[in-house]
């Protein structure tokens, strides 16, 4: 944590950038697979480490399930970034985040919705 109670503060905030980035150069109205392809590019091109859709493996007591979570993004090995093209965000949708930081084992997700006009909705979901 830093001295403000943030985590991740650095990190998060070069995401942030780069979320709008993306916006302000496609805006609202693609689909979440062309935002998706987008983002990966401009956190390539700002040197943002992320894994595109890995792999989470889920356990039911103690045993792993065939069925496993693929998030958008994990950047910097400890940030969970999903992504959402819809007009407003709801609680499953929070609820996925949750889900997804469990399973990975991270603190910090970041809920990201390019479907909002006028802007780009970005909400911090902390474990």
């Amino acid at each position: 944590m830093t001295q403000k109670g943030i985590i991740y503060e650095k990190e998060s905030y070069a995401i942030r950038g780069a979320v709008f980035e993306v916006y302000r150069e496609m805006g609202c109205g693609f689909l979440e697979s062309v935002y998706q392809e987008c983002l990966a590019r401009e956190f390539s091109r700002k040197r943002i480490a992320y894994i595109a859709q890995p792999e989470l493996i889920l356990i039911y007591k103690s045993v792993p399930l065939k069925q496993t979570y693929k998030p958008d993004f994990i950047c910097h090995d400890k940030i969970i970034v999903e992504i959402k093209a819809i007009s407003n965000l709801a609680d499953e949708h929070r609820a996925q985040v949750h889900n997804y930081l469990k399973a990975a084992g991270m603190r910090l997700g970041l809920l990201v919705n390019f479907g909002h006009y006028p802007k780009v909705e970005i909400e911090r979901i902390v474990m």
